[in-house]
């Protein structure tokens, strides 16, 4: 036990015995313990020796004094305090649940109606102190803590006692008051505070549950008052466009710099809000909601086709369906809105490893030079990802901020990063002049370079480019920064150039695809493969056209969904430009990946009528993906096409699903489809029984793509299982939502699988014979599901409603629909139908009693 536990519990040992420490931090340390006389375990906070010398007996004495008056649901009461062989102490309940820092450590983004439940409780708390006289000093989300689903505010006159002790003396022993990150503008110089910075102090925290990060952060506290104080504050909606407009006000009225700009009271701050003080529990905020393809459970077609099929967002159509029920995963990086893996802070402050390097600016007369702004940009984060220690955003993650009006700070802030680069490129006379800056995470700029090419030698302005960037890094790193050659490096400056201008022509055609203009997007295409086959024969021996010309096939292939010969042309042709790139280096995995995901393809379409054949493309995918990932680890579209795959494969379980699409989120954040790997995690952990699990991914998937309704769907699942208890009002209020965010053209389908989910809680909750109602009602039909998924959905609610008859009639018409499914129930029914599996029906249906 240290001095302090020792020293403590000699003094106090006739009434509470001291078990373990709970946790330190910058004024008191908290130990658990048992308070003998009530029987009843306490939390007992010592301030730190220093602190206590400062503050004195006397003056903590009157301060706990009044602290201890402060009577409300959403203040964590004082039960004792008092002075023990020199140590200044006060005993709270303890607790049980988490602070407000252990939930946004675990979760980052905390959902938006969560979050301004939170901050009005918070304002509540605050609003009764503060008619008491009381000011806070201190709020941050380690004093908030988080219980039975409510917030209670801790350590209220710890920070007054402090305060009145003297901010030149406490500076002496190293003791601060306040947090710098959450800390008021007028609080940070020592100048008198009020209500008011606490209510500053709470929009930061309010901020930081809706953006992640606190509104200013910075090297050290130095800098991070100077930004309180001088910064404006960046806009919420740069980075969760989803926040709505009044909490958007109320948090930047609270952040206002002069205390007289904010709003007076707790009060006024919950009026912004839009709930009037003391009614907390009703306020639900809207979300903004779009349609998106709906996915089903274990191994039914419907979960295998769960994708978004463009490398940019586009709106998934029912015609994916048909397609032998189930669709496949080009994961191309593109278009996202988070990173995946928790950024790594130093202090609280975002990691200066960690980097973004934004799409460069053409600044050429006629914006010309757009494919020389691409490929420098694209190159540059292809070489600083080679470089060992520093963390690169992909360049999907940047492509969504390319022309975005957000301030660097939010962009860095929603890409979570600590070091962000940008570049320009203009004509100078016969030279081209590039620009390159380097940012910190709070929009200061660290440094410039800037030098002059010839406009003919792109190949050595690119490698200026990463020289130059590498050098500023080195400068803000304080560390030897060395940009490694790239693989796919040409020795022609003409075929480089080239090639960027056919990388230019496919994001065009993409562009235009995504926008619904399908007949000009192929002309984009068309002049894409050409550029491509110009800088092939620029440099024959160049892997890079070869694989973007067989990528063009591919997406045509796609695309081609009402066309089966046009669509097997193109694979042709895909297949042809894959083997040309394998001859050129048979262990590249781009071309690797590209073979058998247009493998995949034609399985998937399906275009090969002999079975012995089909059999044997699926596992050459397979063979072709698997590898990809050995060469390159970082390999995201093989992995995101592999949790795919491994779905149609008999000697492949969840678990392989799980950890392909782990994989793929873990080697690029921003791939195209996120939405739908996230979605399949959390399917593949449902279909194991896994609920935790499920439930984390159904989480992070609604706080990514709070417009999914997906996120929504997984939320009606969840209820189906035994560890959730079933909320038939819910389930109805879900299933609402669900039909509200659905494509009229998807209906058909949506509106039965709802009604069924509903069914199968409403069992759950005892009202078997209005499920039964429901399902009666509820008749499958191949018109809208050719392949009874719904069907194997109702069995599963039938068990649950208590009818076995009529389990088995589901059950029997989907295998009926899906003869190939028999052996995988034989081999394991799943959770849902394990009751069953010894049924003499059920080994019947299976082939299992054979």
């Amino acid at each position: 036990m240290t001095d302090t536990l020792e020293r403590l519990q000699s003094a106090i040992q006739d009434r509470y015995h001291l078990e373990r420490e709970l946790g330190a931090g910058g004024m008191a340390t908290v130990f658990l313990a048992e308070d003998l006389k009530h029987g009843r375990r306490v939390a007992i906070k010592v301030l730190h020796p220093e602190l206590a010398a400062s503050i004195g007996t006397e003056r903590f004495d009157r301060e706990i004094r009044l602290a201890a008056n402060l009577t409300h649901p959403h203040i964590l009461s004082l039960y004792d305090s008092g002075e023990a062989n020199g140590l200044l102490y006060y005993v709270m309940p303890y607790v049980v649940g988490e602070s407000l820092r252990d939930r946004l450590v675990r979760e980052q983004l905390l959902p938006i109606d969560d979050a301004v439940q939170i901050a009005l409780e918070v304002a509540d708390a605050l609003g009764h102190a503060h008619m008491m006289g009381i000011v806070h000093r201190d709020i941050k989300p380690e004093n908030i803590l988080l219980s039975g689903g409510h917030a209670l505010v801790a350590d209220f006159g710890i920070a007054r006692a402090a305060s009145s002790a003297g901010a030149e003396k406490l500076t002496q022993t190293g003791v601060a008051i306040g947090t710098p990150l959450y800390m008021s503008p007028e609080q940070s110089v020592g100048d008198v505070v009020g209500p008011t910075a606490d209510i500053y102090s709470l929009g930061c925290v309010l901020y930081e549950m809706l953006a992640g990060t606190p509104p200013f952060v910075g090297p050290n506290s130095r800098a991070i008052m100077a930004r309180h104080a001088m910064t404006p504050v960046p806009g919420l909606q740069d980075v969760r466009e989803t926040v709505p407009d009044e909490v958007e006000d109320a948090v930047m009225a609270a952040l206002n710099k002069v205390p007289a700009d904010r709003p007076q009271t707790a009060a006024q701050f919950c009026a912004i809000l839009g709930t009037p003080l003391g009614t907390t529990s009703t306020r639900r905020t809207g979300v903004r909601l779009s349609s998106a393809r709906l996915p089903n459970v274990r191994r039914t077609t419907r979960q295998m086709a769960a994708y978004d099929p463009e490398p940019e967002p586009l709106a998934p159509s029912r015609r994916w369906a048909w397609i032998g029920g189930a669709a496949v995963l080009l994961l191309l990086a593109g278009f996202g809105i988070w990173k995946f893996q928790a950024v790594r802070q130093i202090g609280g402050v975002p990691n200066p490893h960690d980097i973004a390097v934004l799409y460069f600016t053409d600044k050429s007369p006629n914006h010309d030079l757009g494919y020389l702004a691409d490929g420098l940009t694209e190159g540059l984060i292809a070489a600083l990802s080679g470089v060992r220690g520093l963390s690169v955003v992909s360049k999907g993650g940047s492509a969504q901020y390319r022309g975005h009006p957000a301030t660097v700070d939010s962009i860095a802030r929603a890409l979570q990063v600590g070091t962000v680069i940008t570049g320009s490129i203009e004509p100078d006379a016969e030279r081209l002049r590039v620009t390159v800056r380097l940012f910190d995470a709070g929009g200061t700029e660290w440094q410039a370079a800037t030098f002059e090419q010839p406009g003919g030698n792109s190949l050595a302005m690119a490698d200026s480019v990463a020289q130059e960037a590498a050098e500023l890094i080195r400068t803000r790193l304080k560390e030897a920064v060395r940009i490694q050659e790239q693989r796919a490096a040409t020795s022609s400056p003409d075929a480089w150039a080239m090639l960027q201008r056919a990388e230019l022509a496919r994001k065009q055609g993409d562009s235009l695809y995504t926008a619904g203009q399908v007949a000009r997007f192929d002309r984009y295409y068309t002049a894409s493969d050409t550029l491509a086959a110009a800088a092939e024969r620029l440099d024959p021996a160049w892997i890079d056209p070869v694989v973007l010309r067989g990528t063009l096939s591919y997406w045509r292939a796609r695309r081609a969904l009402d066309d089966a010969g046009l669509a097997g042309r193109m694979l042709d042709s895909g297949m042809v430009h894959a083997e040309h790139a394998l001859a050129l280096n048979r262990d590249d995995p781009d071309a690797l990946e590209l073979r058998g995901n247009l493998r995949y393809w034609r399985w998937l379409f399906p275009l090969e009528p002999d079975s012995v054949r089909a059999k044997q493309l699926l596992h050459d995918a397979q063979a072709d993906l698997e590898r990809a990932t050995k060469l390159n680890g970082n390999q995201a579209g093989a992995y995101a096409t592999l949790s795919h795959l491994y779905n149609q494969l008999s000697d492949k379980t969840s678990v392989d699903v799980s950890l392909a699409a782990r994989q793929a989120l873990e080697a690029d954040a921003y791939l195209s489809n996120a939405d739908v790997i996230l979605n399949r995690l959390f399917l593949s952990e449902y279909d194991l029984g896994n609920y935790s699990q499920a439930q984390n991914w159904c989480r992070q998937g609604h706080q990514r793509f709070p417009a999914n309704p997906s996120f929504v769907e997984c939320e009606l699942w969840l209820m189906t299982m035994k560890q959730r208890e079933p909320d038939p009002t819910l389930a109805r209020n879900l299933a609402d939502s669900l039909l509200r965010m659905t494509p009229e053209a998807d209906t058909a389908f949506a509106g039965p699988q709802a009604r069924v989910l509903t069914a199968v809680v409403l069992a759950r909750a005892g009202k078997r014979d209005s499920a039964r109602r429901i399902l009666t009602r509820n008749r499958d039909n191949s018109d809208f599901d050719p392949q009874y998924d719904l069907s194997y959905i109702s069995t599963f609610a039938w068990l649950m409603a208590g009818d076995t008859t009529e389990a088995f009639n589901n059950l029997k018409a989907y295998l009926v629909a899906n003869p190939a499914r028999r052996h995988t129930f034989a081999d394991d029914p799943g959770w849902w139908l394990r009751g069953i599996q010894n049924d003499p029906r059920f080994k019947q249906l299976v082939g299992a009693d054979r």
